[in-house]
């Protein structure tokens, strides 16, 4: 006889900063339980170096913070869901700082840096470079001491869903293998993204798409996965993983210089080290194309030494424990996956097509970055979206995301002689053939791997086996989404298509259909 599932009002999947901002909103309106697959505090967002956007500012307003939002976007922004992002930051950042985050002050007042594409300086840090971490810690404490549940090493493998309606979520225990079940009343995925889809990446191990793979195959609508961020600088020494190198380096003043030591950014945009992340990691690319090299250089070596060490003292510690002083030596970076832009199609409340399934944070796509993240817009959408969620998750008739645009499905998958797969395998081939430069060759060749891999993959069994069927299962997502958008916009950039389309100023959805 099986055992009965454990209720609870709200269940969240992730225990990043999206998801425990969600959980202790939620814990005054009812029972909370979190799951995450790994510990509480291992998450991606803890990882963030680069800090929070507020247009809280001398002159500075949301509207200036719309509008530099849009125009990164490469217009795809969702204009409403970046107006709520950018008129609701300055509540949220005072409600990171009742929780008690130690942002820094200078004199009494928050500091603010500068980045690229921001017109005005608007990042707010904590500790420095360790900005993620300080809100992930701070949240967690708060959580540890709240009327939440939290059970780690749990792994949700399956959302039970009813006459398009959320009932529950089927679970592993990761360190025994016995299966769970749990009913809700609304269920949230704050999973963080997909950023182990790829050999080179800034992200974190757990990062492996598994609420975007819940969702789908839940039959939620999924948008904008061909738009994969990478970021332009992660630290490139040969036995070191790729360690991120923060945006706000360049933006404390950095030079990129080639393999000859020339300053190169100015000749690819008038806002050289400054400009969008897209522009900047394909200049990169360029250049160590050019010179037939793995990396280019960061060189702050100009700056004070003070400044440096206490403006980054994660950075110049990683650095400096593998022989690299940055006060006195270039950085060698290269670019690395980031942020996985698209995700669970939701509105601007969080709402997905699935009564009662929300989805919030990095696992979502609310249209607000576009085709290419604003710098520092990530940590403050899992904080505005997911206080949101928990006011919609109130009314007690729970809405349904009206759909707005046709939704595709997966073509079905085919048989090819493929190389074995596993983790390794299907990064490189991501890497290789669906990553910052793609053409339409490529994609295909993607498309028949990933394809005849899927066709061949049994069932999961154990969280590696569920967490590798989760990123093959976004690499064909990505790779579809790709070979579809017949055009370079924002992070998506096609050689055999280099200008943007008109015709393609529209959004690729994805739904499973039964």
């Amino acid at each position: 006889m099986s055992t009965p599932a454990q209720q609870f009002d709200y269940v969240i999947v992730g225990s990043g900063i999206a998801g425990l901002y969600a959980a202790l909103k939620a814990r005054e309106h009812g029972s909370v339980l979190v799951l995450t697959k790994s510990s509480i505090d291992e998450c991606n967002t803890r990882y963030a170096q680069g800090g929070i956007a507020a247009p809280i500012g001398e002159g500075d307003s949301a509207q200036l913070h719309l509008e530099d939002t849009i125009r990164a976007g490469a217009g795809l922004v969702d204009s409403e869901a970046a107006r709520i992002l950018t008129e609701e930051a300055a509540d949220r950042i005072a409600d990171l700082v009742g929780f008690g985050v130690p942002f820094d002050t200078l004199d009494g007042e928050i500091t603010l840096g500068r980045e690229g594409a921001h017109s005005l300086p608007r990042i707010l840090h904590a500790g420095g470079d360790a900005t993620g971490a300080h809100i992930e810690l701070t949240l967690t404490g708060v959580a540890r001491l709240s009327r939440i549940t939290v059970l780690e090493h749990c792994l949700a493998a399956r959302l039970r869903v009813t006459n398009d309606a959320i009932e529950g979520v089927e679970a592993l225990d990761c360190r025994t293998n016995t299966p769970l079940d749990f009913s809700c009343r609304v269920l949230i995925l704050a999973t963080g993204g997909a950023g182990q889809l790829y050999k080179v990446s800034t992200n974190p191990t757990v990062t492996t798409g598994d609420g975007i793979a819940l969702a789908y195959r839940a039959g939620a609508e999924v948008m904008d996965l061909e738009f994969f961020q990478f970021h332009p600088t992660a630290l490139r020494m040969p036995g070191v993983q790729p360690f991120l190198i923060s945006e706000a380096v360049r933006g404390e003043g950095a030079f990129l210089r080639n393999a000859q030591g020339r300053v190169f950014m100015t000749e690819y945009d008038p806002a050289a080290e400054l400009a969008p992340r897209d522009v900047v990691a394909r200049a990169i690319l360029t250049e160590m194309t050019k010179a037939g090299t793995d990396h280019v250089y960061l060189d702050v070596t100009h700056l004070p030494p003070s400044r440096v060490t206490s403006r980054f003292p994660q950075i110049y510690r990683f650095c400096l424990d593998h022989g690299l002083d940055i006060t006195t030596d270039r950085i060698p970076v290269s670019p690395a996956a980031h942020y996985t832009m698209g995700g669970v199609r939701t509105n601007t409340w969080g709402e997905t097509n699935i009564r009662g399934l929300y989805a919030c944070g990095e696992a979502a796509c609310t249209g607000v970055h576009g085709a290419n993240r604003l710098a520092s817009n990530s940590l403050l959408e899992t904080i505005v979206f997911a206080k949101r969620v928990i006011q919609r998750s109130l009314l007690k008739e729970l809405k349904v995301n009206e759909a707005s645009a046709e939704a595709v499905s997966l073509s079905q998958p085919s048989p090819a002689d493929v190389p074995p797969l596993d983790l390794g395998a299907l990064q490189s081939l991501m890497w290789d053939k669906v990553g910052i430069v793609r053409d339409g060759r490529s994609l295909a060749e993607a498309k028949a791997v990933t394809s005849a891999w899927q066709a061949s993959f049994g069932e999961p069994t154990d969280r590696p086996s569920h967490e590798l069927a989760n990123l093959l299962l976004c690499a064909r997502l990505v790779t579809e989404g790709a070979l579809m958008r017949e055009e370079s916009r924002g992070a998506h950039y096609r050689s055999d298509f280099p200008e943007r389309s008109q015709a393609w100023h529209r959004h690729i959805v994805f739904r499973r259909h039964a």
